[in-house]
């Protein structure tokens, strides 16, 4: 039976004319939840101010205030402040947002009231008048929550254009082209953004008429081309809304306003805050500012731009810009923009003012701003600035390098980086020996190289992605396509620079992305994409170099990547801060180099029956499994040790003295036989006439009785860990002698071994003090006829069923050490089934039945108290106990900052994961410590 969807949101709001609609169904969160009732009431008959201006030098806002007026509005008030050049304009509150939501997602009346008091303002600050037909004034209309998410909300730009204002316009500007072109931008926007309408159709048209008049550039269409096409771009809305295009510019604005705090729960929005953490409660500000023109021909430009290098975090001035553009024409790809640097050549006194002013504010944001700029005729506007998106290699760099110029500290560069970031600094690149073939080039938009089979559209990139590798290949990206990102391995696009949609949305998501490979053709509807004469279908693989900018025919070979000397720095750095240790999850010698060279500081979890699964291993295992007799099994068992034993000493030696926790045998034996059908199928299919026919029935038939008596119906409660071990301690023993063995060979040779050998799922103080002996009595014989009679062991528990929590302090009293295994006792605090849980756990999460998966992140409510309780007793009863924990949650940066706050002495998590536990371990000392006492005066 499927689950009930919640019920989406109407979003047509009730206005005199045209109804803004949205193209697709906003879905309720937490925001959206409430109804109107008194504190809406409330909320609008108080004196809360809901309207921040910004202009003339002067703000109502500042830097600080992002929770109210969003980080674009509280950036434009700091940069209005600190006289630089900022279009003047205003910021209704994140506060109005929540309020249009909890009036039936309509703009309370008196917040609605104050809307053109400040549009007055503009007009005051500006000398022109909104509708007026001689001077008219025309505004953007923006989003911007306290967090940057770019591209997720909606925009409109131009509003204030009609039958009459365009032609005040022309008069105005002496400029008949720039007046028409913003206003079939203005009209396409609106229709895509208010009222709903497949922005597509706008596009063709346009499309059509350049392919009429043979042109390639927007730039390129003359005024009566632009004329033509204001008159078909009308006819598509009256087509498709049943009502004119609104020519009442104040009707514009309130409903381009309602747009933009509807696109707070557009689908697009709503992922991109589930991936990216962001609370959905906050909600978004409106900006409304005086829009200035970078299309009034080739003394105008618009750009973006960063004040170092996001990609790799050079400290050098980088960006792109067009003349005689708009800003949404860089970000969207539809012409391929110059780098700045260019515009140094262009318009010298421009670009020194913009230089100046983006290091200016640099140092004043302490941080590398991503800005937006326009330049109407030789006279410069900024119109944002933000702590600019980059790459995790980027970030780090620049971390260090800030620390050396003394902008920030070391605490704050460790802070700035989010540890679940560094999992992006793991991407592999291109094998220098690999021979392959580039078949064209693009720009260098996201670094990291991926193979996967080419995909033309989100949908079918995220259904293929839960099974293969995908790369997504479009025309351009836009953030309907934030799914489609999500879920492939690489991303490429025909069009579109370094700051495009693509570009900045790969960076942060650690994709690989070449943009701009204008050489390519995308054919949409035939699945398929040429290059010349090449041409590439749907589902043939691909290889992207997001380095370099290659696109490459095929698979090709990659390399893990090094580390850069600012990453071993910037480690070095968390190392000296953090106070909880941190080991790897390791179960062969590779992974333990591979550890090491992460930072990890031992082995928290070595998985012996890994090692059992071996091609030349499992006939010996299953040898023992079917034995009849004692002496039987133990043949098996002598073979197997000899293999352990190879085994142990080889990741000793690898971890060069550093503790390493062995786990015995853990799983229920029958997970190392053959299924049932395929034993029965070898069977029936045997040939009566070999010699070996009589004793390959033998042991077939054994083989089947032995899988019907190991048959439990709920093997991870049934016959497996140390329940094994009671029953067969030869098992043990063989395990216990290999690891000995191993150490006592190396001990020879004068080197440190520190072996610890864990007893898992251990429930009653019993079965541990049962195994323990076992252990004990083994290993003291080897050491005893050895020459490494100095050598140390230490013999512990994995604490993972809720009952060994809650009986710690017995169990403390016989193990030198506890080690968490949370994925267990998740699995059974919380009675959920590892296997089947999958099936309504993304359920839970989404609709907010539980926070997060409790697998990834320790439920630190319900499991976490366990963790706590189990140590807080061990400590008391032994205080040098050591307690750490070894589950999947030990490479999460939230399960680590519990970890830390309940006095845990190490986490253990996969080698990849270790230096993120190291920055999150760190990140839980710096934001755990005690505040700092202030001297009073």
């Amino acid at each position: 039976m499927a689950p009930r969807k919640a019920a989406s949101t109407k979003t047509t709001a009730k206005k005199p004319a045209v109804k803004a609609k949205t193209k697709t169904k906003t879905t309720k969160t937490k925001s959206t939840g409430k109804k109107a009732g008194k504190s809406t009431k409330a909320a609008a008959k108080s004196s809360q101010k809901y309207y921040y201006f910004f202009g003339d030098g002067k703000a109502e806002g500042k830097a600080e205030m992002k929770d109210l007026l969003g980080g674009k509005g509280a950036n434009l008030a700091e940069m209005t402040n600190t006289g630089i050049p900022v279009p003047p304009g205003f910021t209704i509150t994140t506060d109005a947002c929540k309020a249009f939501y909890e009036h039936g997602m309509e703009t309370p009346k008196a917040i609605d009231q104050e809307l053109e008091t400040y549009v007055s303002m503009i007009e005051k600050s500006t000398g022109a008048k909104l509708g007026d037909p001689k001077s008219p004034l025309l505004v953007s209309v923006r989003s911007g929550a306290k967090f940057s998410m770019p591209g997720m909300m909606d925009t409109v730009l131009n509003l204030g254009l009609n039958e009459e204002t365009v032609q005040g316009l022309a008069e105005k500007t002496s400029n008949l082209r720039l007046a028409l072109d913003n206003y079939r931008r203005f009209i396409s926007m609106f229709g895509d953004v208010v009222l709903g309408i497949d922005k597509e159709l706008f596009e063709s048209e346009i499309a059509k008429r350049k392919k009429e008049k043979r042109i390639k550039q927007d730039s390129s269409l003359q005024p009566n081309d632009l004329n033509e096409i204001v008159k078909k771009f009308k006819r598509i809305v009256k087509r498709k809304t049943g009502e004119d295009f609104p020519d009442d510019p104040w009707q514009q604005l309130r409903l381009a306003r309602d747009a933009v705090f509807r696109s707070w729960n557009n689908p697009r929005a709503i992922s991109y805050r589930r991936m990216a953490n962001i609370p959905s409660e906050i909600g978004t500000a409106v900006n409304i500012q005086a829009m200035v023109f970078g299309n009034m021909g080739n003394t105008s430009a618009t750009g973006v731009g960063f004040t170092r290098n996001p990609s790799n975090g050079d400290k050098e001035f980088y960006g792109e810009y067009l003349v005689n553009a708009q800003g949404e024409d860089v970000v969207a790809g539809i012409r391929t923009p110059q780098p700045i640097s260019e515009l140094g050549k262009e318009m010298p006194k421009v670009f020194k003012q913009l230089k100046t002013i983006t290091t200016r504010l640099e140092k004043h944001y302490r941080d590398i701003q991503d800005f937006e700029f326009t330049v109407q005729e030789e006279k410069l506007y900024m119109l944002q600035t933000r702590n600019g998106k980059r790459t995790v290699q980027a970030a780090i760099k620049i971390a260090v390098d800030m620390v050396k110029e003394k902008l920030i500290s070391r605490e704050e560069a460790l802070l700035r980086i989010e540890p679940q970031l560094l999992n992006n600094l793991l991407h592999p690149s291109i094998d220098p020996k690999a021979k392959f073939d580039v078949i064209t080039k693009g720009l260098a938009a996201s670094p990291g190289a991926a193979s996967g089979i080419v995909y033309f559209t989100a949908e079918d990139a995220v259904k293929a992605g839960k099974k293969k590798n995908v790369i997504l290949v479009r025309d351009e990206t836009n953030p309907d396509d934030i799914e489609g990102m999500a879920a492939a391995v690489g991303i490429l696009t025909a069009r579109g620079g370094m700051t495009s949609h693509a570009a900045v949305v790969a960076r942060g998501m650690g994709k690989c992305c070449v943009s701009g490979a204008e050489s390519i053709r995308v054919n949409l509807s035939k699945k398929q994409f040429h290059v010349g004469r090449l041409i590439i279908k749907e589902g043939e693989v691909i290889t992207l170099n997001g380095t370099t900018g290659d696109v490459i025919l095929g698979e090709v070979p990659t390399i893990e990547p090094e580390m850069s000397h600012e990453f071993a720095e910037f480690m070095s750095w968390a190392d000296e801060i953090r106070t909880l240790g941190v080991r790897t999850n390791a179960d062969t010698p590779k992974d333990a180099i591979k550890a090491i060279k992460f930072g990890a500081e031992g082995i928290g979890l070595c998985r012996t029956e890994h090692m059992f699964f071996a091609e030349d291993r499992i006939p010996f295992v299953q040898r023992m499994i079917v034995a009849d007799s004692a002496e039987e099994r133990q043949e098996a068992l002598d073979k197997l040790q000899t293999f352990q034993r190879k085994d142990f000493k080889e990741i000793f030696n690898a971890m060069q003295g550093m503790p390493v926790t062995i786990r015995t045998l853990d799983p229920p034996l029958h997970e190392f036989l053959p299924r049932r059908e395929d034993v029965q199928e070898e069977l029936d299919n045997l040939d009566k006439d070999t010699d070996s026919y009589e004793g390959e029935v033998d042991r077939l038939e054994r083989t089947l009785k032995r899988i019907d008596e190991l048959h439990e119906i709920n093997p991870m409660l049934g016959h497996r860990g140390c329940r094994l071990g009671v029953m067969y301690p030869e098992i043990t023993e063989m395990q216990t002698r290999a690891i000995i063995q191993a150490a006592c060979d190396l001990a020879k040779d004068k080197k440190k071994i520190f072996p610890e050998i864990m007893i898992p799922l251990v429930g009653h103080v019993n079965e541990f003090k049962n195994q323990k002996e076992v252990v004990e009595r083994v290993a003291n014989e080897i050491i005893a006829k050895s020459k490494a009679k100095k050598l140390e062991y230490k013999v512990g528990t994995m604490i993972e069923i809720p009952r060994a929590a809650l009986t710690a302090d017995e169990i403390a009293e016989h193990a030198d050490f506890f080690s968490f295994g949370t994925n267990d006792l998740t699995q059974m605090a919380m009675g959920f089934s590892r296997d089947d849980a999958g099936k309504f756990l993304s359920y839970y999460v989404e609709n907010g039945i539980l926070p997060e998966d409790p697998f990834v992140s320790l439920d630190q409510a319900g499991v976490g108290q366990l963790v706590e309780m189990g140590r807080t007793k061990g400590k008391q009863v032994r205080p040098d106990l050591k307690v750490g924990i070894c589950g999947e949650h030990g490479g999460d940066p939230a399960s680590i900052d519990f970890c830390h706050r309940i006095g845990l002495d190490y986490v253990s998590c996969s080698p990849f994961r270790v230096p993120i536990a190291r920055l999150a371990a760190a990140h839980a000392t710096l934001r755990n410590a005690p505040a700092k006492k202030t001297k009073k005066k």
